[in-house]
């Protein structure tokens, strides 16, 4: 083996590895969702998702539960209060629902990609209403624990973003338009419903940052 042939084993071919990255994630999902259409559920409609100590019961259960590790192409490890279980609800006839009871999250270890997988799985599955609830201190003084915030608006303070790295286009935009990530419609639904059922619900901007330390005073 001369020099140059040693040196070639050195060079850095970041689009090759772009490449080979793109391939293994696309594969990942296609594997994901063959595994869910082994459990012969519908298709979602919506997915939800649960946030610390929030996995309770939501109704009558169609299919179910699962642990959220059958789905996923890497192991996960769950922490208090995201029992990692998966179900299928069927609230209104015809629109299913897909409930992951816990999530992931980053200081746990897994990169943003991994973290956002079981969401982009639900969409990948054709859910096209994504729910979210979360337990976070917060900074307005009127606020007591257990109060409900609904989010019309975030701070990604995290230093991570799943956008980045190769993706594939139908995916979606590389930059996506955020004026409206949190769709006015279904806020709108929301507090209705709240107010309808004589729940006190206000709104607010969530910042999220890495953790895993909770807020300073």
């Amino acid at each position: 083996m001369n020099d140059t042939e040693d040196l070639e084993g050195l060079v850095h071919h970041p689009l090759e590895e772009a490449s080979a990255g793109l391939e293994s994630l696309i594969e990942q999902h296609k594997s994901a969702v063959e595994r869910f259409d082994l459990l012969g559920w519908p298709r979602p409609r919506v997915a939800v998702v649960s946030g610390s100590g929030l996995a309770v019961d939501l109704g009558e259960r169609t299919n179910g539960p699962v642990q959220l590790d059958f789905l996923l192409p890497f192991e996960s490890h769950a922490v208090e209060g995201h029992p990692h279980a998966v179900e299928m609800l069927e609230p209104v006839p015809g629109r299913p629902v897909l409930y992951y009871k816990g999530r992931l999250h980053s200081y746990q270890g897994y990169s943003a990609h991994e973290t956002v997988f079981p969401v982009r799985l639900a969409a990948l599955l054709g859910a096209k209403v994504l729910v979210m609830t979360n337990a976070t201190g917060g900074l307005q003084p009127h606020h007591r624990p257990g109060d409900l915030v609904l989010i019309r608006d975030h701070i990604n303070l995290t230093g991570l973003n799943p956008l980045r790295g190769q993706l594939p286009p139908e995916w979606g935009p590389r930059f996506p338009d955020m004026g409206a990530a949190y769709d006015p419609r279904l806020r709108e639904i929301t507090k209705q419903a709240a107010a309808d059922l004589g729940i006190p619900l206000t709104e607010g901007i969530y910042a999220g940052v890495a953790g895993p330390s909770y807020e300073t005073p």
